[in-house]
């Protein structure tokens, strides 16, 4: 199972947005997809035409018991047609969740790493809160990558370089094993000013930089009725908002394939060199 963390500590970057698109693009590719609202607005789960579900993340999180997230898995509201993705639903009761986990003596930072273990989907998405609390630690524990969505705006930069600071200090606690997905930049308009700071992202950050999501009315309206963009038919945009999501989608299964295939190499080198090159 591949499990995608979607990050930033700012606001307003449009992480549910682009955890609504991606969940849409892999199941449109044939992926059993999960999503975890894990931001105390519950967007996402809206956002799937989920509303008064009887479990939440709230719940699992409260158990801290292996594999409890199995129990609050439910069916998105999404037709059958292009896929329908599973979810875990979130619950503004989570705001009050943060500090209780705070008080927990052994440590609540892998509570939401024990509830997925036993989960078995071929991409897990953890939509994350807004800020760098427990919850967003906890996503970053339970995830294999870490996907950072930003804004091309002003101080775009530095989020971006706060965040990765946050995910390399949760990945020497987690034994490593989490890695940087890419970053997204959402919300791409065809003002001098995103073209300015978009460029500002590529020239810092290289190829971590996807294929961006451009600011379209058709994304909107999509969350707005809790549909898929593919659900919205001929109207306009709609299938150039699936085709950006479906480019990202393509982009994370292309950098996955190269760092398996990176990591084959290095793994083969280094055990070619403890036996001497035979």
């Amino acid at each position: 199972m591949r499990t995608i963390a979607v990050v930033n500590q700012k606001g307003g970057v449009g992480k549910t947005t682009v955890t609504l698109g991606l969940a849409e693009a892999a199941a449109a590719a044939g992926l059993r997809v999960l999503v975890v609202d894990l931001d105390p607005q519950a967007n996402t789960t809206s956002g799937f035409g989920v509303w008064g579900a009887a479990t939440t993340i709230d719940d699992v999180l409260a158990t801290g018991a292996a594999g409890s997230a199995l129990a609050a898995i439910t069916s998105s509201g999404w037709s059958d047609e292009s896929g329908r993705p599973d979810l875990v639903p979130g619950s503004p009761a989570l705001a009050n969740r943060e500090p209780m986990l705070a008080s927990d003596p052994v440590g609540a930072q892998d509570r939401l790493r024990l509830a997925l273990r036993g989960v078995d989907y071929d991409l897990t998405l953890i939509d994350s809160p807004p800020s760098l609390g427990l919850l967003s630690v906890n996503a970053l524990f339970a995830a294999d990558e870490a996907l950072i969505v930003t804004e091309p705006g002003a101080w775009a930069v530095d989020g971006v370089d706060l965040m990765l600071s946050t995910v390399e200090r949760v990945a020497a606690r987690q034994g490593g094993s989490l890695v940087i997905a890419g970053i997204v930049v959402n919300r791409l308009g065809r003002t001098r000013d995103n073209t300015f700071w978009c460029g500002q992202l590529q020239e810092r950050f290289g190829s971590l930089v996807l294929p961006p999501v451009r600011l379209r009315a058709a994304i909107a309206e999509a969350t707005a009725q809790a549909l898929p963009l593919r659900a919205l038919g001929k109207r306009a945009g709609a299938a150039e908002a699936a085709a950006d999501f479906d480019a990202v989608w393509q982009a994370l299964g292309d950098r996955s394939i190269r760092e398996c295939s990176s990591n084959s190499t290095s793994d083969a080198n280094a055990e070619e060199a403890n036996h001497g090159g035979l």
